[in-house]
């Protein structure tokens, strides 16, 4: 298969509506996690320390774990 270089334009608004797609995708995208981080942590906070400790976590590592998961997606 070659390799052909094309010289047609880009069709008039295709790149303006890309970026405007791209900004609610990031938007919405963003308001989820934080949705779900805020969710996260209130169910976390409300464990007792015994629970928190059978899955591994501390009562000070509530808030730095939900907001590197929220990070990660």
């Amino acid at each position: 298969m070659a390799n052909t270089a094309t010289t047609r334009p880009v069709p008039f608004g295709a790149v303006a509506i890309l970026n405007v797609v791209t900004f609610f995708s990031n938007t919405f995208g963003n308001a989820l996690a934080s949705y779900n981080a805020d969710r996260n942590r209130k169910d976390l906070s409300a464990l007792s320390n015994r629970l928190l400790d059978d899955i591994g976590l501390m009562p000070g590592d509530i808030q730095t774990t939900t907001r590197r998961v929220t990070l990660l997606h």
